[in-house]
């Protein structure tokens, strides 16, 4: 999946999110290339915004 699949301001748990992750993870075989990379990082940040996210709706 290259970033440009992740659609802007799209919702997914931060579950989803994680498994996409560990998906790439396991892809790159532990290393990741400078596209990979690029997927990775956005993929954190909206990770962490899901988490944010849920953390707020649990309270």
């Amino acid at each position: 999946m290259s970033p440009n699949s992740l659609t802007p301001g799209s919702v997914r748990s931060a579950a989803a999110l994680n498994e996409q992750i560990r998906a790439l993870w396991l892809r790159a075989g532990g290393s990741l290339s400078s596209q990979e990379r690029e997927e990775y990082e956005l993929l954190v940040v909206k990770w962490a915004a899901a988490i944010r996210g849920e953390i707020i709706e649990a309270a």
